[in-house]
């Protein structure tokens, strides 16, 4: 039998507990009646069972079978809300409403999330990425929930997901860069491990330059406010240590800070540096140059992951793991080929 079809019941705590099941709910519930002791011991034991309450707002069960929860990691920025846009519109059409939170990219605050919205019986779970707590991959898998990945890639999703392979985009640029002629190549993005695809990119784009050129890519990952900032900073932080001829940004946002980084640093774009953003945002539309960088089709990822969990919720069979294409857009920024 599939471990998504199994379900432990509070029957089942209690057996294993060797408490009654009035004890068990007291515990999950946090009232009184249990000392803090047997309390532990009973969390403990329901973590270990994968045991999932149902809300004690009892009335929620058959109301919330409408109810689509959606976990992203930020509302800052175009990306995510992009894809939001093309779920939303997707789920609205269809009679579903939905519930967001936001991590701020912490896996704890994703798992607590999961916790309380399984607690409220959705009819699915959309998480933003594939690298999630491994507590988080066993209550979703246990659960007969359907549920979504978005904006990552996997062959191997709890379920189902609908996104980009960020490694591979990493490669696609690095490729593009050599073939340019790019040879000092450079990456500006957030601190190590905060956003798991920024490294998964940074990967990529060195496996290219050591394999075509078995040259290293240099990174420089400020803590700043902001996109623009973030890029600013981390393009004085590199041409401070070295003469990159390259830099490769997290996003569009950053490429703009690091443009007027050179621009105040008194180099030109592109005949002393070159500069290559990523997810072609709004913000490209204004800019007096067009920029070097990668389209990603995040509002057909939106449309494209809600209709295969609206199939998956009504038990119609799906694409396991979808790939969207990425492109790779050059502007006035790198150099011009041939």
């Amino acid at each position: 039998m599939d471990s998504r079809d199994k379900t432990t019941k509070i029957e089942d705590v209690a057996a294993a507990a060797n408490v009654s099941i009035m004890s068990v709910s007291r515990a999950i519930r946090g009232v009184e009646g249990v000392s803090e002791k047997k309390r532990t011991e009973i969390l403990k034991i329901a973590r270990q069972m994968k045991y999932v309450p149902n809300s004690n707002a009892r009335s929620l069960a058959v109301a919330n079978s409408n109810l689509i929860g959606i976990s992203l990691p930020t509302f800052a920025g175009e990306v995510f809300a992009d894809i939001l846009n093309g779920m939303r519109r997707t789920f609205d059409s269809a009679g579903y409403s939905s519930v967001i939170d936001t991590t701020e990219y912490d896996p704890e605050a994703e798992l607590k999330w999961v916790r309380r919205l399984l607690s409220w019986q959705p009819a699915g779970i959309i998480l933003t990425g594939t690298d999630h707590q491994q507590e988080t991959i066993e209550l979703l898998k246990a659960s007969p929930i359907p549920v979504l990945e978005i904006w990552d890639h996997t062959e191997d999703p709890i379920d189902i997901c609908v996104g980009i392979d960020h490694h591979q985009a990493g490669q696609m640029i690095g490729e593009h860069a050599y073939a340019l002629g790019y040879r000092a190549p450079a990456f500006v993005s957030t601190p190590r491990g905060y956003d798991t695809r920024a490294d998964a990119r940074l990967t990529g784009l060195r496996d290219v330059f050591l394999r075509e050129a078995s040259t290293s890519v240099l990174s420089a990952r400020p803590a700043s406010s902001n996109s623009f900032s973030t890029g600013f900073d981390g393009t004085a932080e590199l041409l401070d240590r070295a003469t990159p001829d390259l830099i490769c940004y997290l996003n569009d946002h950053m490429a703009f800070g690091g443009m007027m980084c050179c621009q105040e640093r008194g180099l030109s774009v592109p005949e002393d540096i070159g500069i290559v953003g990523f997810n072609q945002l709004d913000i490209l539309s204004v800019l007096p140059v067009k920029l070097t960088t990668v389209r990603t089709l995040r509002r057909l990822m939106g449309i494209a992951g809600a209709r295969n969990l609206l199939a998956r919720i009504n038990g119609v069979v799906v694409e396991k793991s979808q790939n969207l294409p990425l492109e790779f857009v050059i502007g006035q920024t790198t150099r011009q080929q041939g």
